[in-house]
């Protein structure tokens, strides 16, 4: 009987990590919006799980389609929920991050949706990462700087602040930041937007931000290395206060091999 249930049990969670949803072929439904979500074939349980919000114009269904990042996070045991943002100016998904827009409450959309892969799919609220690329990206800044302790931990693709970015957070974060040197959508310097309506930050100024947050006691690096092309530095400012950029030569997209840099970064504390 224990093996037959075994066995029932893992075609339920293999069906339901081909479909996104159980037994539903789109996405999975709750009041606040949608998401989609991907399993791993043998998970412990609670299962780990990485939340990847994706970019402007983009869609949870097309995060899951970046298969080589998806299967290195189920590879390391780990669920990959991709929601969907609303939809903004000229129609594409976007989120609302930036302060005074009107729109999707997304830190409450955020917790309906882990409350509710916990439920469906037994999904861990401890061990946690909310990354993003992009639009997403600045996602995961705003909702670490407002709500740090929503996420065990943050990680940023080409996303930081837009000006004026916030004067303080609410609380130290583990983050891990990743950008590309040539990056002319999301400029290290920041860019102006709709003429001169918006303003995307300054990186530099960003990680500044953060190290005061997380009370780091030298804007220095504690430790400077280059891995092939890649620069990094980190920052160890305390116990769930560390700061990784990863700065690599490539323009506006996912670096290969992203995903087990940082989940390897997210595991080592």
């Amino acid at each position: 009987m224990k093996c037959a249930a075994l066995a029932m049990a893992l075609s339920v969670w293999a069906g339901a990590a081909a479909a996104g949803c159980a037994d539903q072929a789109g996405a999975c439904e709750i009041s606040g919006g949608t998401y989609h979500i991907a399993l791993p074939e043998a998970a412990q349980r609670p299962v780990p799980v990485v939340m990847f919000l994706h970019g402007y114009g983009g869609s949870g269904a097309g995060t899951l389609k970046n298969t080589r990042m998806i299967n290195a996070f189920k590879a390391r045991g780990y669920a990959v929920i991709a929601p969907n943002a609303t939809r903004r100016r000229n129609g594409n998904r976007s989120w609302v991050f930036f302060p005074g827009w009107e729109g999707r409450d997304e830190a409450t959309f955020f917790r309906d949706v882990m409350a509710d892969a916990g439920d469906r799919f037994g999904v861990s609220k401890q061990d946690t990462v909310l990354a993003g690329f992009s639009a997403g990206g600045f996602m995961v800044n705003y909702l670490a700087c407002a709500h740090p302790d929503d996420f065990a931990a943050y990680a940023s693709i080409s996303g930081g602040f837009w000006r004026p970015q916030p004067e303080s957070c609410s609380a130290p974060v583990r983050l891990f930041h990743t950008h590309g040197w040539a990056d002319k959508t999301v400029p290290l310097e920041g860019r102006y937007l709709g003429g001169i309506q918006y303003q995307q930050g300054d990186i530099y100024a960003g990680l500044e931000l953060w190290r005061q947050t997380n009370h780091c006691d030298s804007n220095a690096p504690g430790k400077a290395w280059q891995d092939d092309k890649v620069l990094r530095r980190r920052w160890d400012c305390g116990a769930g206060a560390d700061i990784e950029f990863i700065l690599y030569p490539g323009g506006h997209t996912v670096p290969k091999g992203w995903a087990d840099l940082m989940l390897d970064w997210f595991e080592k504390e």
